[in-house]
């Protein structure tokens, strides 16, 4: 495939993605009506995504005469399992699953696995009520800590730092340090030092943290390493 065709091919995809998921930004939107509005449009996807769940495992219940082999053989169950898929492309988590395998920086689906953690950082007790799905959360945060990201992801990482130090700790909040890591600036430090010098506890402690594994890159970020740490604190 020539370049101007695999950009051709990624901008297809884009507007596929957006055609889909576009109103999922609506989620992390300032506006409570607008957000009510995109949860609305998540409980309907939601809910198409169950009716084709049912579809399949009634359909993977049934006994079949030559055993185990036969279900993919099936077309009335290969037809159940694709429409299945196909609606889990409409909805969150969903959509987000089952990643090509390649460069995340590349991925068409990058802005809406950012859209995912910005919804969980930014709005966490409606993305715990509507969409809680602790695996996708662990899963995106590893997959986008990486380097080299453009300057508007790169941002949006940062963001998603200084909101994550700020608050009490959450499930998987500690695999934002590999984000930290790999998105490490004078920006982001100094975002990290105005919230370790806040009035805020959480704040104070977690940004501490981060900024001292910042500079330890030799350091892992295990449970010890910050029992350590915060005894050290405590110590003075």
């Amino acid at each position: 495939m020539t370049k101007e065709a695999d950009a051709g091919a990624g901008v297809d995809e884009a507007h596929a993605w957006d055609a889909r998921l576009g109103w999922a930004f609506g989620l992390i939107a300032d506006d409570p009506a607008e957000r009510a509005a995109a949860l609305v449009r998540l409980a309907d996807a939601q809910g198409n995504v169950r009716d084709a769940r049912r579809r399949f495992n009634a359909l993977w219940r049934l006994p079949l005469p030559l055993g185990e082999q036969d279900r993919w053989q099936d077309p009335a169950f290969l037809e159940a399992h694709e429409m299945y898929v196909e609606a889990g492309k409409y909805s969150l988590p969903n959509g987000l699953w089952n990643r090509p395998p390649g460069d995340i920086r590349t991925w068409q689906g990058l802005p809406y696995a950012l859209l995912f953690l910005e919804w969980e950082a930014r709005y966490p007790q409606e993305w715990t009520r509507h969409a809680k799905e602790w695996g996708t959360k662990e899963n995106l945060i590893r997959a986008v800590a990486v380097t080299d990201h453009g300057e508007t992801v790169r941002t949006k990482l940062t963001d998603l730092v200084e909101i994550v130090v700020q608050r009490a700790y959450r499930c998987k909040d500690r695999e934002y340090l590999r984000v930290a890591r790999a998105v490490d600036s004078e920006d982001l430090r100094g975002r990290l030092e105005t919230a370790a010098r806040s009035d805020n506890p959480w704040a104070r402690r977690h940004a501490g943290y981060v900024l001292w594994l910042l500079d330890r890159p030799e350091v892992p970020n295990t449970i010890h390493v910050w029992q350590n740490w915060i005894a050290a604190e405590a110590r003075g």
